[in-house]
């Protein structure tokens, strides 16, 4: 169990380094390719906007990463929790607020590792 969990938050924390990278430094080269449904000429327009929401992704990331580097194991996990509680909560809005499969690629893994650390 302890390995699938591992390799649950090495994914999140995989996947919100790309979306910081993404949003901080290839939004408006890939962000129109990605969101084809928004107006081209906004991405040049919101470029300080996806920067700093790619700054907060940046910290969820580095939150789920500290959690390979904490030796205690409750310590661990209740950081493990709060950070992808953090990014089931995103997930969630997100598949609301913009497109249903932000859920899946964001919220669900975490929810996933959520249930792994609470049953293990």
């Amino acid at each position: 169990m302890e390995i699938a969990i591992k390799i649950l938050i090495g994914f999140v924390a995989f996947f919100h380094l790309y979306i910081m990278w993404f949003e901080m430094f290839a939004w408006t080269t890939r962000g129109p390719k990605i969101f084809r449904n928004f107006p081209k000429d906004l991405f040049p327009k919101t470029t300080a906007l996806a920067a700093n929401q790619g700054l907060y992704n940046g910290f969820l990331a580095t939150g789920l990463i500290w959690t390979f580097l904490i030796e205690d194991e409750t310590w661990r996990d209740n950081i493990a929790l709060f950070f992808l509680g953090c990014v089931t909560v995103a997930g969630l809005y997100g598949s609301m607020t913009a497109d249903k499969k932000i859920f899946f690629l964001q919220g669900l893994p975490a929810l996933i590792a959520i249930g792994f650390i609470l049953i293990q």
